[in-house]
């Protein structure tokens, strides 16, 4: 096996497991109540048959965590 290929071997491994502590938190964080999906900032109209959400918060906050994971990747 060469160097490189149990380097991607091994990357593949870490962002597995960082990918299901992920998972495992935000099961977590639902678990609890926290709104995850439903931010204040997200703006939802409801006319009649019609309805309509924009989550522009939720948008926001995920934008902000996937920026501070993939710095992390970055190192």
């Amino acid at each position: 096996m060469s160097s490189v290929s149990f380097v991607v071997q091994s990357f593949m491994g870490k962002t597995l497991v960082l990918i299901g502590l992920a998972i495992t938190a935000l099961g977590l964080v639902v678990m609890l109540g926290v709104p995850i999906f439903r931010l204040p900032g997200d703006i939802v109209v409801k006319r009649g048959n019609f309805s309509f959400y924009l989550p522009l918060a939720t948008s926001i906050v995920v934008s902000i965590l996937l920026t501070l994971l993939f710095a992390l990747f970055r190192r």
